[in-house]
């Protein structure tokens, strides 16, 4: 058994405006779950000190590219959860561009027990829509579903041939899981590098227009509209995109959307110098996009903050702008960077922030965390907010550092993370 104690407990409402309370308790945990929450228990066993602390359910990622098989130069499963870890993530969701693809059941069990084995968090895995990503022909979601996918996706790709979509969501409509897509029309993004727009101009480099998301949300809305599947939209990035979103949920429509962390922070005035680390897609976006991004959270249209995690190895990103690798190294920073410049900026409560990357994906994903409660799973995340943190190649876990906030000074370090009962990180 572990007793956390003298911590501020996050104690979540009821409301649907996402507020809750700290509240000095201690948490004592036996096994894998939550036992007892209560003022000055007293137990005999290991006992982790949490005074002047804050204590969070672990977040829960919804979008993480851990790039095992096949990319393991990038990152692999035991680097990845521990960078997880680091971060206070106990659950991420591994996307399916890996090589081979998470097309049939064989390389979905191969995540599944390999991240049983030496995982530091725990690792659900997203199958594939096509097989091979290609938007061709459909993969076997049924036999992937046996093997305990928790959604599908062609992330890394979008199924350009509408007639395919909507047969990939009749079928995976069936097994009433979400179908999480990255929205890009292939035709008008073709080789752009940043946001279409001033900046790519001034820059010379070649854009990606806003319209490339906006057309292909506006296409799977009404798709999902005609079959009556969840469709998720992953890291929405535009105005319209909200927008489009938020006239789907005032519809009745089963839409959900996820924001990551660098478009509610970044925008494309990042990239002036050319830095291949604000290299991602979609492309930041222009100042007006971040706010609606903002925005859309705040009201409820964005449903939760996912992190896109997508590590790059050095001789991906330290070549010409239009040569790098797209994609944003953001575990270890995800929570430091949201709370430095959204919590003490007063943009929104604490509360609200590990509401959206704790509660709301619990929920999304219907598992059994995402709250500290008695019977929840004990996967914690506790946090010194007053102490900094430096971000620099040698004090990062994960294999990558293609992240815009290396070598910079962050609040709220995650000092001690728990999954499932266990203690898998000590910072």
């Amino acid at each position: 058994m572990i007793l956390i104690k003298n911590g501020l407990i996050y104690e979540a409402s009821n409301k649907a405006d996402a507020t809750g309370n700290f509240v000095k308790k201690d948490i004592l945990i036996n096994g894998n779950k939550i036992e007892k929450i209560a003022a000055n228990i007293k137990e005999d066993c290991k006992i982790i000190d949490a005074e002047g602390k804050h204590v969070f359910p672990g977040f829960v990622d919804m979008h993480t590219h851990l790039r095992d098989p096949g990319q393991t130069y990038k990152e692999d499963i035991y680097s990845g959860t521990r960078a997880a870890a680091k971060g206070g993530w106990t659950t991420v969701c591994a996307m399916p561009n890996t090589d081979p693809v998470v097309d049939n059941i064989s390389t979905v069990e191969y995540i599944k027990r390999k991240a049983k084995d030496i995982g530091a968090c725990k690792v659900l895995v997203i199958g594939a829509m096509t097989k091979k990503l290609e938007g061709k022909e459909i993969s076997e979601i049924g036999n992937m579903l046996q093997g305990g996918i928790v959604a599908v996706s062609d992330d890394g790709g979008c199924i350009q041939s509408t007639k395919i979509a909507l047969n990939t969501m009749k079928y995976a409509s069936n097994f009433n899981i979400p179908i999480i897509v990255h929205s890009e029309d292939y035709s008008l993004s073709g080789k752009g590098q940043i946001n279409s727009g001033k900046m790519s101009t001034k820059l010379g480099l070649s854009g990606i227009p806003a319209l490339a998301e906006e057309l292909m949300i506006s296409r799977d809305i009404m798709l999902a509209e005609n079959v009556g599947c969840h469709l998720h939209i992953a890291h929405i990035s535009t105005r319209k995109s909200i927008e489009l979103v938020r006239q789907a949920k005032e519809k009745g429509l089963n839409i959900t959307a996820e924001v990551t962390p660098h478009h509610l922070l970044l925008t494309e005035e990042e990239c002036s110098s050319y830095d291949t680390n604000t290299k991602v897609k979609p492309p930041l976006r222009t100042e007006k996009d971040r706010q609606a991004c903002l925005e859309g959270l705040l009201d409820g249209t964005i449903d939760f903050i996912a992190t896109d995690h997508a590590p790059h190895s050095d001789f991906e990103k330290e070549k010409e702008f239009n040569l790098a690798s797209y994609g944003i190294n953001s575990l270890e920073t995800a929570f430091a960077v949201l709370y430095t410049e959204l919590v003490l900026n007063n943009k929104m409560d604490l509360s609200f922030l590990i509401d959206k990357i704790s509660t709301k994906p619990s929920q999304f994903l219907n598992i059994n965390c995402g709250l500290l409660e008695k019977g929840k799973a004990a996967d914690i995340a506790i946090a010194d907010l007053e102490a900094e943190i430096l971000f620099t190649p040698e004090n990062m876990v994960s294999k990558s550092n293609n992240t815009p906030y290396i070598n910079k000074t962050l609040k709220g370090k995650i000092v001690t993370t728990i999954c499932e009962g266990k203690v898998v990180f000590l910072g």
